[in-house]
């Protein structure tokens, strides 16, 4: 069977999430590559949807998470090499950690950039209004702020380019130093 590679590229709003993952798969080393957005598998929720940082909507996350994980696990059975952008926090990370001990190749990578810039970057193409966007990205920015065991999963975008983070995150592939086991 031919196998892919899933690389989680997350972090809060603003530090480049979407935009690097989408020129990655661009740029993959690979023949086939896919690039699965999980904001829009949230998007699919219609009738009881919750909003998706409430405490209350772990059940649901929950489950959100696992049909993006199956998408992303059936990509790589077919050959491709998987991005996925999302918030996936390391409070997210066991489903993930699961299809690692299923023989996947995970990798995990955190962009972050400095508070400042996170926040100009997410105000700037929020489509929320300013006092909810800045108070959500406040609390996303602190909750990636300390990763313990995954601070050397961190690229820090805040002075790079979208080429120079793509780069970066094509050399933690190429060491597999941000692999999850």
């Amino acid at each position: 069977m031919t196998h892919g590679r899933i690389t989680i590229i997350t972090g809060s709003p603003g530090t480049g999430k979407s935009t690097v993952a989408d020129k990655a798969a661009m740029e993959s080393d690979m023949e086939k590559s896919v690039c699965i957005r999980t904001d829009d598998f949230f998007h699919y929720l219609k009738k009881g949807a919750i909003p998706p940082h409430l405490p209350e909507s772990n059940a649901q996350n929950g489950v959100v998470i696992e049909a993006f994980l199956e998408t992303a696990k059936r990509f790589v059975r077919g050959g491709y090499d998987v991005y996925v952008d999302g918030i996936v926090g390391p409070w997210f990370l066991e489903p993930w950690l699961g299809a690692a001990r299923e023989g996947y190749d995970v990798h995990y990578i955190v962009l972050r950039a400095s508070r400042e810039i996170t926040l100009r970057r997410a105000v700037e193409r929020s489509k929320l209004d300013l006092k909810t966007n800045t108070e959500l990205v406040e609390v996303m920015w602190e909750q990636f702020c300390d990763l313990g065991k995954y601070e050397a999963n961190v690229i820090d975008t805040t002075n790079q380019t979208v080429p120079e983070t793509i780069e970066s995150i094509k050399a933690h592939l190429k060491s597999g130093q941000n692999r999850i086991k």
